[in-house]
């Protein structure tokens, strides 16, 4: 009997209880990748179409595509070494869906004419998301 019950283990039929599993699960990273800070213009709020843009995650990911793409940089725009790669630039709704912006500041995004901070968390080069805040 004993050889068969280490037999089933071993198979891995033998379930334990549900009150004896546990479940492993990877908690997103509240490491600082990066922070910078934007001016989010006229230039900002339509896409290289010309449309115009109606989520704050658009009309982020339109300024760093205008910062690292076209090379329409607001005065005062930083740098930021994550979203250079146009791959992170295409996570960035994800991002910001996982992150925080408050509702006024999204608005505030949307009419443009504002400054917004952004900070990056995540895992080395690897972001899980954004916070954003606006500022003077």
């Amino acid at each position: 009997m004993k050889a068969l019950f280490i037999a089933l283990i071993a198979a891995g039929v033998f379930v334990p209880p549900a009150s004896a599993q546990s479940t492993i699960t990877r908690a997103k990273s509240d490491h600082l990748i990066e922070t910078y800070r934007a001016y989010i213009g006229r230039d900002d709020l339509y896409n290289s179409s010309g449309a115009r843009l109606r989520e704050p995650w658009q009309i982020i990911r339109q300024d760093r595509a205008n910062f690292y793409v076209y090379g329409r940089r607001d005065r005062g725009d930083e740098a930021d070494k994550f979203f250079a790669d146009k791959r992170n630039r295409e996570t960035l709704e994800a991002m910001l869906a996982s992150g925080s912006i408050s509702p006024s500041a999204a608005s505030m995004i949307v009419q443009g004419d504002i400054w917004i901070n952004v900070s990056i968390y995540g895992d080395g080069n690897i972001g899980d998301r954004l916070d954003v805040t606006v500022s003077d």
